[in-house]
């Protein structure tokens, strides 16, 4: 993922929103959202070049309700070949049954072996904010929040034009369809931030220009799939994908609801 907004028990319905777009080259071979042959209790898209994943739940009686997260951060300065791939920080947590605050706990020794990331880990009853550019892990408190590829809350305008439409439409929508197709039709903000506003991250300006939209269209890189997430207070999830070519046509979609006794 490259762009997260996402409202922590800030619903009255919803305990976990999350409103994402996930940016990545188009060569990179990439399966739509579904349960894992190989975990079948996970739920997410998979990398099949390294395996990985960038976004996932689980569902079960036993371990279920579990939602992770991941955006690079970005810093070309510091870039390691051959690193770890950082898909595994997701799927790792996934497929666990600890607590998301000793989780985050445990990457502090081995999380310098990996290029920049930011990392949301959460269960039933917390959420927890981890990135190797960050400090300390800190538990997310309730509220909305947004997360790109700098660090949690860092006021870059795609991330805030993203907090400011899921917390309009979390006043607004009405069923989790109306609320889904709203949060679609936020991510798919193709405009491009004023230069005054972007960010300086070490890529130039032409880049930066071509990496501000909420949905980025490019021929080598861009937006290859946007993902709205809903999980109720009982732990049913609604998990919704579309996916995208590098033009920016819409070429699958995938709507799964999960039964929190799944």
């Amino acid at each position: 993922m490259c762009l997260i907004a996402f409202a922590w028990k800030a619903h009255s319905r919803y305990r976990l929103v999350v409103a994402a777009n996930r940016d990545e080259h188009h060569s990179r071979p990439t399966a739509p959202a579904a349960f894992w042959e190989d975990a079948p209790q996970l739920f997410a898209g998979r990398d099949l070049k390294d395996r990985g994943t960038w976004m996932g739940v689980t569902a079960g009686k036993t371990g279920g309700g579990r939602f992770a997260a991941l955006t690079n951060y970005r810093d070309p300065t510091e870039f390691k070949a051959g690193a770890p791939t950082r898909g595994q920080l997701v799927s790792n947590f996934l497929l666990e049954h600890g607590r998301p605050a000793d989780y985050a706990a445990s990457l502090g020794a081995i999380q310098y072996m990996y290029n920049g990331f930011n990392l949301l880990v959460a269960d039933q009853d917390s959420l927890w904010y981890v990135g190797n550019r960050a400090g300390a892990p800190r538990e997310v408190q309730p509220g909305v929040h947004g997360l790109s590829n700098a660090l949690l809350d860092t006021p870059w305008p795609k991330a805030v034009g993203l907090e400011g439409a899921l917390a309009a439409a979390l006043e607004s929508a009405g069923d989790g369809k109306a609320l889904t197709d709203t949060l679609f039709a936020a991510l798919a903000e193709r405009a491009p931030a004023p230069d005054a506003q972007l960010p300086d991250t070490g890529v130039g300006l032409a880049r930066e220009r071509e990496l501000s939209p909420r949905m980025i269209v490019a021929p080598l890189y861009g937006t290859r799939s946007a993902t709205v997430l809903l999980i109720d207070a009982a732990g049913n999830i609604e998990f919704a994908e579309r996916s995208f070519a590098s033009g920016g046509t819409l070429t699958g979609e995938v709507r799964r609801a999960i039964a929190a006794t799944a």
